[in-house]
């Protein structure tokens, strides 16, 4: 079955000008024409179309969609799975607002008045914190936590980074080393380990100044912590490294934090997913780990290995990274299993 590119847009929903500005950047080009000269896609091209279309929804450019098409190991298996659990995500979200509106419905419908708090958790769910958590993540929240202990914890917490940086004490002194290891640590705990869910607490502070004084953590608060702890690991790497290889680690280890950061999520990922250590997309994951390993060790041999043994030797430097591990050990087999060029 062949379908001309008019067909195609209206079975799909796309434009015409869509499909041709695809065609014209190479993205997706038919597989034929007919004699006339028209289009004609065949399955192998609506079965990249689903590709192009669900990277999109994923907001990769289409640049980028390209690249990563481009790649004959692209694995459709991992995309279709990931648009499930972005789907999942979705009807949680949508789930537990119409569980919210029912039971102001029922309170409505006999003549009550729904608490304040009602109106507000409703309107919560509407509009901030459903776009990024489902019901279960909202429970675990740093900032929101319904366990009157943990939330005191991160109220104590809060208060003293706070009163430290007010006190001019600078990120690299002991105690805000000391106080952001202790951050660290509860935002593991409270995230279930879980680097996605990080990530995505991170992408709501960053963009929400109403989460941000929901939950009295400033920008400013949240960089802080994170200078403070990259002190509080150089600290560690220097019972290792020399001042030379230390300097590199200084100068180099915050420049690619959001892609380590992308890397253990899409790590996390593919394990949960029961896919193989050895398969492409987790190998391609490696060899990205590798990547940016070197750019953060250097090139000498000797170093890395100096690096290796502190990590042995020092289980704090695993705090803060989301690397479980089951995770290292996944990696481990999958960068055993990389050809060797």
């Amino acid at each position: 079955m062949m379908l001309k590119v008019g067909e195609l847009a209206r079975r799909t929903g796309l434009t015409v000008r869509t499909l041709h500005h695809y065609d014209s950047i190479g993205l997706l080009s038919p597989s034929a024409r007919s004699d006339s000269g028209y289009r004609l896609y065949q399955r192998d091209d609506i079965a990249r179309l689903h590709q192009i279309q669900a990277l999109r929804r994923f907001d990769m450019s289409l640049a980028d969609i390209g690249t990563f098409l481009a790649n004959e190991d692209t694995p459709l298996g991992e995309i279709v799975r990931q648009q499930i659990a972005a789907l999942d995500r979705q009807i949680t979200q949508a789930t537990t607002l119409r569980h919210q509106l029912t039971q102001m419905q029922q309170q409505l419908d006999k003549g009550d008045q729904p608490a304040l708090a009602d109106w507000l958790t409703t309107l919560e769910l509407m509009t901030m914190y459903d776009q990024y958590f489902s019901k279960e993540e909202l429970s675990r929240l740093p900032f929101a936590q319904p366990d009157a202990k943990r939330k005191q914890e991160w109220d104590t917490l809060t208060s003293q980074v706070r009163a430290l940086m007010e006190s001019g004490a600078v990120p690299d002194s002991a105690e805000a080393q000391r106080l952001s290891h202790q951050w660290m640590v509860m935002l593991e705990r409270d995230t279930a380990a879980d680097p996605d869910f990080a990530a995505r607490l991170n992408a709501m502070l960053t963009k929400d100044p109403e989460v941000r004084a929901r939950s009295f953590i400033t920008l400013e608060m949240r960089d802080y912590v994170q200078q403070a702890f990259g002190a509080f690991r150089l600290a560690l790497y220097a019972k290792y490294l020399n001042e030379e290889e230390l300097a590199h680690i200084r100068a180099h280890s915050g420049k690619r934090t959001q892609e380590w950061a992308a890397l253990v999520a899409d790590l996390h990922r593919q394990m949960q997913s029961g896919a193989s250590a050895n398969s492409p997309a987790v190998q391609a994951l490696a060899r990205q780990w590798l990547s940016l390993f070197q750019s953060f060790a250097g090139s000498d041999p000797a170093t890395r290995e100096k690096i290796r043994l502190a990590h042995a030797k020092e289980p704090a430097l695993l705090t803060g990274t989301w690397m479980s591990e089951d995770m290292l050990a996944f990696l481990r087999q999958s960068l055993a299993a990389l050809p060797v060029h």
